[in-house]
């Protein structure tokens, strides 16, 4: 197991909730702890719906990693801010799909790294790693030697930035960071974002951002068009800049919602926006 990317905690404060421990509480995780799960109450006092949200956001990522690779043809992924393991991790997407993907996982919570054994499992054909590190400093991400032995930059990678990038209050951060990771990679390549929005409910969003601050978690939600700006010189895949539920969503079985109309989802009742870009 690689334990570069930064230096690795002596212990783990269980008194501070972490982003990758509210989100393991809202999928119904058991890797949380107190303080993990009162932010997370806090925040669905806000929005009831967020544990729908979570698994929403979930299921994006397997849409958008059977599409890298059976559309675009993608065979390796930096996976950043993976979260704890839980079942539809992108390489086990990926590799069902098509058995040599290669995949990177970054995250900066101790917890996920304690459980990065259930993310090294690796078909033999291709291959995963785990990387210790802070999306904050992309240079010590792309700078580390298990990047590099398991991902050849000089071919077109998928970066993963699903419902991270929310952490960073500026814009213009966000810019830079993006900046040094899509130019470590070849045209070709691909960028995948989800982000959370204030755009369809505000004063929701603002009780999330409020609950979020007082845990000493920063929390920047942004609008369309700013997600739109971080594609920048990029192609948008269709559809665009889309509602999380509506990227590319499973067509549902015929007749479903003819004969069941209350199962139809209303695309913005999950406050996240979705995107994916192709560098040219």
């Amino acid at each position: 197991m690689n334990q570069q990317g930064g230096r690795l905690p002596v212990e783990i404060d269980t008194t501070v909730a972490h982003e990758a421990r509210v989100y393991d509480y809202w999928l119904g995780g058991k890797d949380n702890f107190e303080a993990d799960r009162a932010l997370g109450d806090a925040i669905a006092g806000h929005i009831p719906t967020i544990k729908t949200m979570a698994r929403a956001n979930r299921a994006f990522v397997g849409r958008a990693v059977r599409y890298l690779v059976r559309e675009c043809g993608i065979r390796q992924f930096l996976d950043i801010g993976t979260g704890i393991p839980t079942s539809g991790n992108v390489h086990e997407v990926a590799q069902s799909a098509e058995p040599g993907c290669r995949v990177v996982y970054v995250d900066n919570d101790p917890i996920v790294l304690a459980h990065a054994r259930a993310l090294m499992t690796s078909t033999d054909e291709g291959a995963t790693k785990f990387l210790f590190a802070d999306l904050h400093d992309p240079d010590a991400i792309l700078s580390d030697p298990a990047l590099t032995e398991t991902l050849d930059l000089t071919q077109p990678t998928a970066v993963m930035l699903v419902a991270v990038l929310m952490y960073f209050r500026e814009n213009e951060e966000v810019r830079q960071v993006l900046g040094k990771l899509m130019g470590a990679v070849p045209s070709g390549s691909y960028l995948t974002i989800t982000h959370p929005t204030a755009d369809f409910d505000p004063e929701a969003m603002a009780g999330v951002v409020a609950s979020a601050e007082q845990s000493g978690i920063p929390f920047q939600p942004r609008s369309e068009s700013e997600v739109a700006a971080l594609f920048d010189g990029m192609d948008l895949v269709e559809p665009g800049v889309a509602p999380v539920l509506a990227w590319r969503p499973d067509p549902e079985p015929a007749g479903v919602t003819q004969l069941h109309p209350e199962r139809r989802v209303d695309p913005h009742s999950a406050y996240y926006w979705a995107a994916m870009g192709r560098k040219r």
